[in-house]
């Protein structure tokens, strides 16, 4: 089993990172801000004005370190890839399944995110009481559940998922505990870019998850940008959103949840734009990966393996598991539903 290395985030505006023998070097203001073993980083994520060296591009490219780059807001906007890896058949069958029988795969994923979604739900019932709202929201995504296995077609697994997910959306603001909605008040997704405080965690904690994805994906040799669910589109990494619905609710919601109703995260944290975009402030940004990063850390048994693993792992273990299907070795694509 892969070793979860760290990833290392850079938020600092105006920070420089560059390699210094075999460690990386992270400079603020020409002052030594931080220095790590590159042995160590299996990822670098730079947000906003963030400078990297060429030579350290060039050893990320050469060692496999997953080096991407963000908005502030959290938007992805590319990432440095070395040689791709993984055998060539391996992506030609990726290709087929996408274009001639995606439905299985789909059907799976769609399924998880269902269940996991209803679980977070569910969960907050037993945690805070009867909810007339948020209970008759998870008998709906049972009913979706229901619907989802006798879907025949992408058209309408889609339109499951996009039921689904209005049903679940619609009673989140019920999940952010009552002395904090008036600073956190959630009517709904918007993005491109977040107006609201609540989608601005999220659309920042998906983008941050989906690069994870992304270098899982090519680390077993698949092809990120071709997918099985979402439709396939110039730049667009269509396969990491379609593994990135197995923990959209699980992972992301929920430590969103945690971080507000634990006052982690305040209003003051964040910062309305004239155009009525919300981003997250410096401080805020660290706050909000440092928990990523010690959720990552955290173990859970895996429902398919039956072994128990770190939460970083996950991503690397589902592209494992995909790509054993796709090869034949696995009858069925597992994906990834927390017990």
């Amino acid at each position: 089993m892969k070793k979860l290395q760290n990833n290392l985030y850079v938020t600092r505006q105006g920070a420089y990172a560059h390699k210094e023998r075999e460690t990386i070097v992270i400079e603020v203001e020409r002052e030594k801000a931080l220095q790590v073993p590159a042995h160590s980083i299996v990822g670098i994520y730079c947000f906003g004005n963030v400078m990297v060296s060429p030579f350290l591009m060039g050893f990320c490219g050469e060692s496999g370190i997953n080096l991407a780059f963000f908005t502030e807001y959290g938007r992805f906007l590319g990432r440095l890839q070395g040689k791709q890896t993984g055998n060539v058949l391996l992506r030609r069958t990726q290709y087929r399944i996408s274009e001639n029988a995606p439905l299985n795969i789909a059907k799976a994923l769609i399924a998880a995110k269902i269940n996991s979604s209803r679980n977070v739900l569910l969960r907050h019932l037993r945690n805070h009481g009867e909810d007339d709202f948020v209970a008759e929201a998870v008998i709906k995504l049972a009913n979706s559940l229901r619907v989802l296995e006798k879907a025949r077609s992408l058209e309408h697994i889609r339109g499951i998922e996009g039921d689904s997910a209005a049903n679940y959306f619609e009673v989140f603001n019920n999940l952010i505990l009552e002395g904090y909605r008036s600073e956190f008040n959630f009517s709904g997704r918007n993005r491109r870019p977040p107006t609201d405080f609540v989608n601005a965690l999220m659309s920042f904690l998906y983008s941050v998850v989906g690069n994870d994805i992304s270098a899982a994906l090519q680390g077993v040799g698949l092809d990120p940008q071709v997918g099985f669910l979402h439709v396939d589109r110039s730049g667009r990494d269509s396969l990491a959103l379609d593994i990135l619905e197995e923990f959209r609710a699980w992972l992301i919601d929920r430590l969103v949840l945690t971080l507000i109703n634990r006052k982690q995260i305040r209003a003051s944290d964040f910062e309305k734009e004239i155009s009525g975009a919300v981003k997250m402030k410096d401080d805020a940004r660290r706050t909000v990966l440092m928990a990523l990063q010690a959720r990552k850390q955290e173990e859970v048994i895996h429902p398919y393996i039956g072994e128990k693993v770190q939460i970083g792992l996950l991503p690397h273990i589902q592209a494992l598991l995909l790509s054993r299907h796709l090869r034949g070795d696995l009858e069925y694509y597992p994906a990834f539903v927390a017990r």
